[in-house]
């Protein structure tokens, strides 16, 4: 069953910050080569950086990363660029954050986000003291990347136009064109489909945070992006209870490349 073709593939080379789009990718088990490889680790906490906690760490999505021929290359929003593998770059990024952080390629065993209440932070705003929760980084994805939970996050351009949001706002690696009904990926978890010459099982629907409702580069605040979720997709994820969601995570069981305009197909049973 043909569910779509791939319209974007995205990847986000410092969790976090803004990323860069790709006509192709190569796809570990890890997920696609370069995503989230690297990350700020706070010194007060030893946490991972994350927008999720929007007081302390939204700015992150006013900077942007690139992978070049030498490296992983960092633009800071007043224009200003330093390379992940420059000797100052913790303290070019110390100073442009306000807070003592350390740029690192190894993800420490265990290592914790925080996660603010996404409905709390709707009601009171992104500088409110609100409540968070922690949970470990990447529990569903082998090797040492900052993804949040699973190697690939994949969104349908149908649900994407449902909720009236651009792609970035949930950072997904893959974004399908189809014409199908919108939030049909809560239908993939559990299920397994091809991109180009990559097999992925869909594993869960993708939990939204406050993220998407923050500003992105030049794009303004959009409080809808989580709230249409609220009121049109709420699904029991994990532990979690019921979560606004849009998106599924994904873990990889065939490595390989992923085009542009590759078709997307389920390949375990009707969709």
């Amino acid at each position: 069953m043909n569910l779509g073709t791939v319209a974007e593939i995205r990847r986000y080379p410092v969790k976090s910050m803004m990323g860069e789009t790709l006509p192709a990718a190569d796809v570990v088990a890890g997920g696609i080569a370069g995503d989230r490889a690297l990350a700020l680790l706070d010194a007060a906490t030893g946490r991972v950086a994350t927008a999720k906690h929007p007081r302390l760490w939204r700015a992150l999505l006013q900077f942007s990363a690139a992978t070049e021929p030498a490296g992983v290359v960092i633009a800071l929003p007043d224009g200003i660029t330093v390379a992940a593998g420059d000797a100052e770059v913790d303290a070019v990024l110390s100073a442009a954050v306000g807070r003592d952080v350390r740029l690192t390629a190894e993800r420490p065993e265990g290592v914790l986000i925080e996660r603010a209440v996404p409905e709390e932070v709707l009601e009171q705003g992104v500088d409110a003291e609100v409540d968070f929760v922690t949970s470990v980084l990447a529990r569903g994805t082998p090797g040492g990347t900052f993804v949040d939970f699973a190697p690939v996050h994949v969104v349908t351009t149908a649900t994407l136009e449902a909720v009236g949001v651009e792609a970035l706002r949930y950072r997904p690696n893959l974004v399908i064109e189809t014409d199908g009904e919108p939030f049909t990926e809560n239908d993939w978890a559990g299920r397994e489909f091809e991109v180009g010459d990559v097999r992925l099982r869909g594993l869960v629907p993708t939990p939204r945070c406050a993220v998407p409702t923050l500003e992105h580069g030049e794009l303004p605040r959009a409080p809808h992006a989580v709230r249409a979720l609220l009121d049109t997709n709420r699904v029991d994820v994990l532990d979690m209870g019921p979560q606004p969601c849009a998106g599924v995570y994904a873990e990889v069981l065939t490595s390989g490349l992923i085009r542009l305009g590759d078709a997307v197909d389920m390949i375990d049973g009707d969709r």
